[in-house]
C-alpha cells in the first residue's frame, strides 16, 4: 500500500494532537484544597466518566497507528479501521461532554456555569467534527487506490484544522479546572488513575 501508507501516517500524526484532550481534566492539585463536599461530589461525577472515554480515545489512536505502520493493508482495511476510530473518538468526546453537562456547574465557583458551558460546547463540537470525518472516510472509493489516497490526504489535511479545535477544547477544560475545581478533581481516584497512566505523554500539572 505504497500509495496510501504515507498519507495514513500523516493522518496518524494529525490525530495525536487530539488524544490528550480526554485527560485535560486530570491535572495536578494546586495544593490549596479547602474541602468543599459539594464540589468534591461534582468532581467525582465528572471524573468517573473520564477513564472509559480516555481509554476509548487512546485505543482509537492506537488502531490508526497500527494500520498506518502496516504497508500491506488494503484501502478497505484502512477505511474500516479509520472509520471505527473516528466513531470512537466522536463517542468519547460526546460522553465527556454529557458527563460535564449532567454534573451541572461546579458549585460555589465564580463563573463556573460559563466555564462548564464552554467545556461542554467544545467537546460536543469535537464530537461532531470526528463524526463528520467518519462520514468522509466511509465515502472514500476503496476500489481506486489513487482516489482513495487523495481522499485520505484531504482528511489528513482537515485533521490539521481539527488539531486547533482540540487545543481550544483543551483550553476550555483547563479554564473549567481552576482553583478549587482543580483541587477537587485532583483528589478523585478515577482522575488520578488516568493522570498516572498518561504522565509520560502529557504536561498536565
Amino acid at each position: 500500500m505504497e500509495g496510501t501508507n504515507p498519507v495514513n501516517k500523516k493522518l496518524t500524526a494529525a490525530l495525536s494532537g487530539g488524544a490528550v484532550l480526554a485527560v485535560a481534566l486530570v491535572g495536578c492539585s494546586s495544593g490549596g484544597d479547602k474541602g468543599n463536599p459539594k464540589l468534591d461530589a461534582w468532581a467525582k461525577q465528572v471524573c468517573d466518566a473520564v477513564p472509559a472515554q480516555d481509554a476509548k480515545i487512546k485505543s482509537a489512536n492506537a488502531a490508526i497507528t497500527k494500520t498506518a505502520s502496516d504497508t500491506s493493508n488494503p484501502p478497505a482495511a484502512i477505511q474500516k479501521t479509520d472509520s471505527q476510530a473516528f466513531q470512537d473518538m466522536s463517542d468519547g468526546y460526546k460522553s465527556l461532554a454529557a458527563a460535564i453537562s449532567n454534573a451541572g456547574a461546579p458549585p460555589g465557583v465564580d463563573g463556573g456555569a460559563k466555564r462548564q458551558q464552554d467545556a461542554v460546547k467544545n467537546l460536543n463540537d469535537l464530537s461532531a467534527a470526528y463524526a463528520g470525518l467518519k462520514k468522509k472516510v466511509d465515502a472514500l472509493d476503496t476500489k481506486n487506490q489513487a482516489k482513495f489516497a487523495t481522499g485520505l490526504h484531504d482528511i489528513a489535511t482537515q485533521m490539521t484544522d481539527l488539531q486547533k479545535q482540540s487545543q481550544s477544547g483543551t483550553t476550555a477544560l483547563k479554564n473549567l479546572e481552576q482553583g478549587d475545581v482543580k483541587d477537587a478533581i485532583a483528589k478523585q481516584a478515577s482522575c488520578k488513575k488516568v493522570s498516572a497512566s498518561t504522565s509520560s505523554s502529557t504536561t498536565a500539572g
